[in-house]
């Protein structure tokens, strides 16, 4: 994309700072958050980013444009607690408020999650974007996986009620030099902790952050109304005790993965890359190669 005025929330999270670092290089870019952690808008601002603090669960989008042309909408809460009401209220109600202000724009990406889809007991099982839905028992944010479902509810009516093309991008694991599960697991592997995983072998789909990165404008195009529901994750099947062997090769020392059942969670998030594939082709980053970077950049 060249020449837009696209609007990121979240832009000073994990997925979304490099996300708005690659965008704002020729677009106008604007980012949204309540900016609570220390220096975090300063960070976005450095990037070149026009930033303005909000917070969408209040409906209140004083200083915000609504002439953008693209919105890319990550964030999101995840926190503890069982605090269902205040999960749905930010991220399904928080979603409507923006589609409802951002109407005008071409199109919208809603990020959601691969925590959406009802656990299986086979941790092979291949999900597709059609699989059924239900609750995760996350044990990190036990509301989170029933308020994206709230939330990617929320932003199919948008898509209807306004003619806005959406399309929802369920996330599967994404990483970088900025973090992410498997790099939070190099981070463990580096301090010589132990890894914590939920069952053996627990398989996600990892993605690179340069792929988000490229993929994001082909998957606004590919927005539709009704809104388009895409799994969006690596190409390859890759478990935890996997990168955790080859964190081993890369530190020099045995990375223990101690596995702590959780009943009624994913046992494993292999999703159906099929449909992203279509859009945006297949990724460019193998995995081994994305970590290896990662730790390059985080341990120079």
């Amino acid at each position: 994309m060249r020449g837009e005025k696209i609007l990121v929330t979240g832009p000073a999270g994990q997925i979304a700072f490099p996300l708005a670092r690659h965008l704002v290089q020729e677009n106008e870019v604007w980012g949204i958050a309540r900016f609570s952690e220390a220096g975090s808008r300063e960070r976005v601002d450095a990037l070149g980013v026009t930033t303005r603090v909000c917070d969408i669960a209040s409906g209140d989008f004083t200083g915000v444009p609504d002439d953008f042309t693209y919105l890319v909408h990550l964030a999101a809460f995840q926190g503890p607690g069982l605090d269902f009401d205040h999960a749905i209220t930010v991220n399904a109600e928080g979603t409507g408020l923006l589609l409802a202000h951002c109407r005008h724009a071409k199109a919208a990406l809603v990020m959601s999650t691969h925590s959406v889809y009802r656990p299986h007991d086979d941790p092979l099982h291949v999900y597709l974007e059609t699989d059924p839905l239900g609750e995760v028992n996350s044990a990190l944010s036990p509301p989170y996986s029933m308020s994206k479902i709230a939330q990617e509810a929320v932003a199919r009516t948008c898509a209807r009620q306004f003619d806005l093309p959406v399309v929802i991008a369920r996330m599967n694991a994404s990483y970088g030099p900025n973090g992410g599960l498997p790099v939070y697991h190099l981070d463990a592997a580096v301090r010589g902790d132990r890894v914590t995983t939920r069952w053996d072998p627990c398989p996600y789909m990892p993605i690179h952050e340069d792929d988000i990165n490229e993929q994001t404008s082909a998957l606004l195009e590919a927005a539709t109304v009704p809104a388009r529901i895409v799994n969006w994750g690596g190409d390859e099947a890759v478990s935890v005790q996997e990168w955790c062997a080859f964190f081993a090769e890369l530190t020099g020392h045995d990375v223990p993965v101690d596995v702590v059942a959780t009943p009624g969670t994913l046992r494993g998030s292999i999703a159906d890359p099929t449909a992203r594939q279509a859009i945006t082709g297949p990724c460019k980053v193998d995995w081994r190669d994305g970590l290896r970077a990662a730790f390059a950049a985080r341990y120079p």
